[in-house]
């Protein structure tokens, strides 16, 4: 469990704008949920069955909504905001504590003699750096890491153990990049030719820009000419597969084991959900949605939500689902229907 910074209550409150009600000298150790709380914890009540459980528990003080707090009488302490989500990051920003690595080279790395590693820069224990790469200011590299030739690291980024940078790969500013993820490896291309599947090089690059998370184990492939590329501000889950020649814009969010083929083009602050499937040659505009498991075979407008295999507008895709599940009932009346007319049918031939 990563270290966490102990804190009285009210300073707490006062740090995140919010009311206390109870003791404001309560000293805090952590934030954690119910069921690891105990009387020096603060927890987090979202709704009214998380508070119930919050007013069971061991923890000494809640953090809660204003409408959540209304009327309610307890021995715990509560600090109160109007804005749940955003005290949640306040409070957990609060609560983190930064382990300062001491800048330098470990005994162990291998650094080339014509890489430029910048001013508070960490390189950890195992870690390569190819010829003629540059670390900027204050990055942070793990153990194990490898960073091949002609590589770009910007300031103040972090590259966590077993993180992989091919050769050509350029990294922003105050990037975060997880245990495992690999920038730059070849494309998925291949030619069928006399002697077989001969694969395509891969000449270009991935451009990747500030400000971006990468998850552990996502792999981020090279273009075959050009560049691919990520754009500021976008944060990508584990297990996140994006191809060759793939741009993805800026603030866009894709979870865990979505996949990306070749040449897609995100518009700025696309939301790809997890397992979504996305074909080659595919533009979705600004904003759109990928619902969890979509697979998009066709462009989607800005500001589209699709989900369903293959996507399809949302609400279009829910109504089928609604029509689907009404087929059971639907069949009981069409056989009651058809037993009906068949009696009748009998009964007039009986009668003629």
């Amino acid at each position: 469990m990563p270290q966490q910074i102990s804190q009285t209550s009210g300073a707490l409150a006062a740090n995140i704008n919010a009311v206390i009600i109870g003791d404001e000298a309560l000293t805090l150790r952590n934030f954690t949920t119910p069921n690891l709380a105990d009387e020096r914890s603060l927890v987090w009540a979202d709704n009214p069955a998380n508070f119930t459980i919050a007013l069971n528990c061991a923890a000494a003080c809640i953090l809660t909504g204003t409408q959540l707090a209304a009327g309610i009488e307890t021995q715990k302490t509560l600090i109160v905001v109007d804005n749940l989500q955003e005290a949640l990051l306040k409070t957990a920003t609060a609560f983190h504590k930064t382990v300062k690595r001491q800048s330098g080279i470990h005994p162990t790395a291998s650094v080339a003699s014509s890489a430029a590693i910048g001013d508070e820069a960490h390189v950890g224990a195992g870690v390569f750096i190819g010829a003629n790469s540059k670390i900027g200011v204050g990055v942070v590299i793990h153990a194990n890491a490898y960073i091949g030739e002609g590589c770009t690291v910007g300031d103040y980024t972090v590259l966590h153990p077993n993180t992989t940078l091919y050769d050509d790969v350029t990294v922003g500013k105050h990037c975060n990049l997880h245990a495992g993820c690999v920038i730059g490896a070849e494309g998925f291309g291949y030619v069928p030719t006399p002697a077989g599947l001969t694969p395509i090089p891969h000449l270009g690059t991935v451009i990747i820009g500030d400000g971006v998370d990468i998850g552990a184990n996502s792999c981020i492939d090279r273009a075959k000419l050009g560049a691919t590329t990520i754009g500021s501000g976008s944060k990508i889950d584990n297990l996140v597969h994006i191809g060759h020649n793939v741009n993805i814009g800026r603030s866009c969010i894709i979870v865990a084991q979505a996949g990306l083929a070749g040449t897609v083009n995100v518009g700025d602050g696309v939301m790809i959900a997890g397992q979504a499937g996305i074909a080659d040659h595919i533009t979705i505009g600004d904003g759109a949605r990928i619902a969890a498991q979509a697979g998009v075979i066709g462009d989607v407008d800005a500001g589209q939500t699709v989900s369903g295999y293959p996507a399809r507008p949302h609400r279009i895709k829910m109504r089928e689902l609604g029509a689907i599940a009404g087929l059971p009932t639907a069949l009981k009346r069409l056989k009651h229907l058809e037993s009906t007319v068949h009696e009748l049918l009998q009964k007039r031939e009986h009668d003629e």
